[in-house]
């Protein structure tokens, strides 16, 4: 484990990246039981099914509806107001499968919610999750991301070829 978990920091969105992985939904399960913070998490409504989906959101899953526009960024942004201490784990990604972007809801619920991002990761090379810093995104989206993405450049997930940044990282030279 790498980084120090922001306790003093009551309500975030904890991105984590890359997702390449099922394995990096168990990583990141057991880390945050390691470290004794209680997340919700975003997750495909597809997982929600017997006998596993009960288990699930127990441990926090919030369940999302990828083929609908459903006011996911409103409710979660929402979930924030109501609770006095939050954190939502989010991958950027959306899906385990290579994307040409990362998916804007994450910043979007930060900055409806005025709560900080938490920039985790995963490096399976390395053998390393953690934290490594806390941002506030200032609204102005191509700038923030793309300092938030220099961060995850060097990181690798278990699938490479899968994650987006790597991919460009390649191809750039």
């Amino acid at each position: 484990m790498v980084g120090e978990f922001p306790y003093h920091v009551k309500k975030c969105v904890i991105v984590i990246a890359p997702h390449t992985s099922n394995y990096d939904y168990i990583i990141g399960r057991l880390f945050f039981f390691m470290i004794n913070v209680h997340v919700k998490f975003l997750i495909k409504k597809e997982i929600f099914v017997f006998p596993i989906g009960g288990l699930i959101r127990y441990w926090g899953g919030i369940p999302v509806d990828r083929k609908r526009n459903n006011h996911m960024v409103d409710y979660v942004a929402e979930q924030f107001s109501k609770h006095e201490r939050l954190y939502v784990v989010v991958t950027p990604e959306g899906t385990r499968k290579l994307v040409p972007h990362w998916k804007r809801g994450f910043y979007y619920i930060a900055l409806k919610a005025k709560i900080p991002l938490a920039l985790s990761f995963l490096d399976y090379p390395k053998k390393e999750v953690g934290v490594m810093e806390i941002f506030q995104p200032s609204g102005n989206y191509a700038k923030d991301l793309a300092y938030i993405e220099s961060l995850y450049r060097d990181k690798t997930g278990r699938h490479p070829e899968q994650f987006n940044l790597y991919v460009k990282r390649d191809s750039i030279g």
